[in-house]
């Protein structure tokens, strides 16, 4: 195949030639960056199959189980392999936990009591934790539990402000929430070394206190995680980087037994903690979705680093900018409109094996104080790691794309959303 069929291809799905040229000298320049991403997948990947051959993984664990699930070896398994992989003494990966965040729910939930207070070191939390916490008024918030909520700012350069943090410290502090990502926020995402740090330095001050790590967007992406840095407990989505594009739902917390044994109780009821929970014949996607998860986020990443050199080289505002380090795979864009924000998601759903006829605007969507526009032709609804992006329409107007379960679908994303700013005025020189 010569450049030219290459081209023509790229045509016959609505990308213009300008867009593919400069698509590629941009990508050029990416080589030695793409090279980076793959030896840090090597290395996961060869993480997770330590991990699964340590647990002696075999066929009998994909049979399914009904009912009250009891003795249901692969879902049992499986909860080891990720414990081993993650270098805890414990986790509960499950279909029932239904979203990263009903997995935070239960584990702030299993782990929290009356006259408690939560303290988040990183500023507000994401959207939909404003409610489970209590921030927003909401039915069967954690503050309705007579759980109190504090939270230190961080400093204006997006750093911890440990002073701040040392202050909001005191003898009601129970659990320490510590958001990885970004969220919707221009913020940078943390990396396992800084978030090492603040737990230190927290442990410093109250060693008892639970530290707690949101682990969404991050799994795979440097070869450590929180929990190899002092964390109590991580918590994330099997739709997002764990579940490797198969996970059809499900959640994992990992961390101390303790943690995640209360997390099971509250997640079931007290005496059955992790004993029940059938897996409804979902154990073999479970599995091999993990053990798909690093190459799969390496995709990811090496769209997300692409989006960033694009749009920055346009002119574009992009956290992470084009040459910084990765901590999670989301890549955020500011247009300072919402018709840049509106063209770049219909681009990528534009660009969807899936619903790609489907043209999204925003709308009012449960958990959010501001309309959202979300764009995601996934192969399971919501999940994000494939490709997708988002968005509240709200200023600065900044969209929020990640995902891919391949590096070359993630790059017809971009050059869609690229294509589809240029066909509204948006991008004019290239």
């Amino acid at each position: 195949m010569n450049q030219t069929e290459l081209t023509d291809m790229y045509a016959s799905l609505g990308i213009s030639n300008r867009v593919v040229r400069f698509a590629a000298s941009v990508e050029e320049a990416l080589k030695e960056r793409f090279a980076q991403i793959d030896a840090r997948a090597e290395y996961n990947q060869l993480k997770v199959l330590k991990a699964m051959q340590q647990n002696r993984v075999s066929d009998i664990h994909f049979a399914a189980t009904t009912g009250y699930g009891y003795n249901d070896l692969g879902r049992d398994t499986l909860e080891q392999v990720y414990a081993s992989c993650f270098h805890t003494e414990a986790a509960l990966v499950r279909p029932q936990l239904m979203s990263g965040t009903h997995a935070l729910h239960i584990a702030l939930s299993g782990n929290l009591r009356p006259g408690d207070e939560l303290l988040s070191p990183v500023g507000k939390p994401y959207d939909t934790l404003e409610e489970v916490i209590g921030i927003r008024e909401s039915t069967g918030s954690l503050k309705e539990y007579g759980v109190s909520y504090r939270q230190a700012d961080l400093l204006p350069d997006g750093s911890f402000d440990y002073e701040a943090v040392r202050k909001a410290i005191n003898e009601k502090t129970k659990l320490v929430t510590i958001q990885r990502s970004r969220g919707y926020a221009t913020r940078p995402t943390f990396s396992v070394g800084q978030i090492g740090e603040l737990i230190a330095f927290i442990k410093g001050i109250k060693p008892e206190v639970i530290c707690m790590v949101d682990n969404c967007y991050g799994e795979f992406v440097e070869t450590a995680e929180p929990t190899d840095v002092g964390a109590d407990m991580i918590v994330g989505s099997l739709i997002k980087n764990p579940g490797g594009g198969l996970a059809p739902i499900g959640g994992y917390i990992a961390g101390r037994k303790d943690c995640i044994d209360r997390a099971a109780y509250r997640l079931s009821a007290p005496g059955l903690g992790r004993e029940v929970g059938a897996s409804l014949g979902l154990n073999q996607s479970l599995y091999q979705g993990f053990f798909l998860a690093p190459t799969v986020v390496a995709g990811a990443l090496k769209g997300a680093v692409f989006a960033a050199n694009v749009y920055e080289k346009l002119g574009f505002s992009v956290h992470p900018n084009g040459s910084e380090e990765r901590h999670d795979i989301i890549q955020a864009v500011t247009f300072g409109s919402p018709e840049g924000v509106i063209a770049f998601c219909q681009g990528i759903q534009a660009a969807a094996p899936v619903d790609s006829y489907v043209k999204p605007e925003p709308w009012d969507m449960p958990g959010y104080d501001s309309p959202v526009i979300m764009a995601a032709g996934a192969f399971v609804q919501g999940s994000s790691i494939e490709l997708s992006a988002d968005a509240p329409i709200r200023p600065p107007y900044s969209v929020f794309f990640q995902g891919g379960l391949t590096w070359y679908h993630a790059k017809l994303g971009i050059l869609k959303s690229l294509q589809y700013l240029c066909d509204a005025g948006l991008v004019k020189d290239l």
